[in-house]
């Protein structure tokens, strides 16, 4: 059985010491695979972090939309305020998502009903007088992009260094608040927090400093701070600290698997790829390359995990995880170069991976050798990460359009669908309909 193997096996080996509390406290150890709730969709990417609907070898279907349209299997559709990109989170019939002011001066958690589409709460929890400008290297950013995450009873928000609130899910009110953590993201905030055992961990990889921080859940306090260790050369050139800000920055979001082991983080940076000791912040090793601005979330599976390295050469990393220290020249299986995903994150299925490129290419790679299955050019433009459910593929496209695959070695589309608005936010599933947010809109999408 290899669903993201490191993954599963986390919440098994904690299941089999955990007796009558086994449940509970393997949700706790894992993090964000919330595996007691299979109804939710507690991460950006899913209850398993990895873009999955269901666990592996699980064959009962949800019963997911295969097409819908502005007048198809549209259960409710509700315009958002004012404007962000981060995905919904969905637990107990609540979705919450963070938007902002287009000029980045307020800041604000939204919560909707799932069943009926109605705004239950909306709340400005941060203020600037004075934000950095997102300039004309952000057009693929906001001012609210990093997504939230959630677990019963909390949910935790965060808009980087304008500031991280947890809120009560039942009443909205705020429990705490931390805006006293420093970055200069010089082109927006974008990776989003993970939960692991009773910490939130946050990165920060900006112009000026690039760190991970791990935050106590219940009072926001720090538990630990780990700077970035790859070694900066001057790369700055007089008159332009714009560019020397762009080589420094990164968006990608950490994974949390069991490897080699244990427990470990994996992140990518700008310059330098990492597996850290989420206990602890303590880095167990690192993969260096020369780009930048990385923003797919790494996966894991069979021993390896998976990087995009950024903007410029825009490659794919297979690492092993069992190195200490600096790896790039033992542990790296295998590159490719060729119409990777930058934006999207990749998904694993059975042993096959899938990339979908902001130039309009989907692509399948064995995830063992990289060996390129097929590449088609679809038309559109990917940013928003793909899922996997009913034995089915969903990519959503910059445009509106949503491609259904059926997983193989052969690319087969089985539905085409149209929403009047693109996709910048990743989709969320709540039971057997999909939480998809466009560019202006929130929609519940059902048979």
């Amino acid at each position: 059985m290899h669903h993201q193997n490191g993954r599963m096996d986390v919440f098994r080996q904690v299941v089999r010491f955990a007796g009558n509390g086994a449940v509970a406290v393997a949700v706790a150890m894992v993090g964000v695979a919330f595996a007691a709730d299979q109804t939710g969709w507690p991460d950006f990417r899913g209850p398993y972090a990895d873009g999955h609907v269901a666990a592996h070898g699980k064959t009962d279907l949800l019963g997911l939309p295969l097409h819908w349209s502005e007048t198809q299997n549209v259960k409710w559709k509700t315009p958002l305020p004012p404007y962000g990109i981060s995905t919904p989170v969905v637990m107990e019939s609540q979705v919450w998502l963070t938007t902002a002011t287009p000029d980045g001066h307020d800041f604000l958690s939204i919560c909707v009903d799932a069943d009926t589409g109605h705004i239950r709460y909306k709340e400005t929890l941060f203020h600037s007088e004075n934000p950095e400008p997102l300039g004309n290297g952000a057009s693929m950013n906001s001012y609210a992009t990093p997504s939230a995450v959630i677990e019963p009873g909390r949910v935790y928000v965060h808009f980087g260094s304008f500031g991280t609130a947890c809120l009560d899910t039942a009443t909205g009110k705020t429990l705490w608040k931390r805006s006293d953590l420093p970055c200069r993201h010089y082109r927006g905030a974008a990776s989003s927090p993970v939960i692991f055992e009773g910490s939130l961990i946050l990165t920060f990889d900006g112009a000026d400093v690039q760190y991970h921080v791990a935050l106590d859940k219940k009072t926001g306090a720090t538990i630990w701070k780990t700077d970035r260790s790859v070694a900066w050369n001057d790369e700055s050139v007089p008159g332009q600290m714009a560019k020397d800000g762009d080589l420094r920055k990164a968006h990608s979001t950490p994974l949390l698997v069991s490897a080699a082991g244990g427990v470990q983080m994996l992140s990518a940076g700008a310059k330098a790829a990492y597996g850290y000791d989420p206990r602890t912040g303590r880095e167990l090793w690192k993969v260096q390359y020369n780009d930048w601005s990385a923003a797919p979330r790494p996966l894991f599976d069979r021993g390896l995990a998976f990087f995009v390295t950024g903007l410029t050469k825009k490659e794919l990393w297979a690492v092993r995880t069992d190195g200490r220290g600096d790896v790039t020249d033992t542990h790296v299986a295998w590159k490719l170069k060729t119409h990777i995903g930058k934006y999207a994150s990749p998904i694993i299925v059975d042993g096959l991976l899938y990339t979908a490129a902001e130039e309009s290419f989907l692509t399948c790679l064995d995830a063992a050798t990289g060996e390129t299955v097929w590449t088609e050019r679809v038309g559109g433009k990917f940013a928003s990460s793909p899922i996997h459910g009913d034995g089915r593929l969903y990519f959503f496209d910059q445009q509106g359009t949503t491609l259904v695959l059926k997983p193989g070695r052969v690319m087969e589309i089985q539905a085409t669908n149209t929403l009047s608005d693109g996709f910048m936010a990743s989709p969320a599933v709540s039971g057997k309909a999909l939480i998809l947010r466009t560019k202006t809109h929130l929609y519940r999408v059902e048979s």
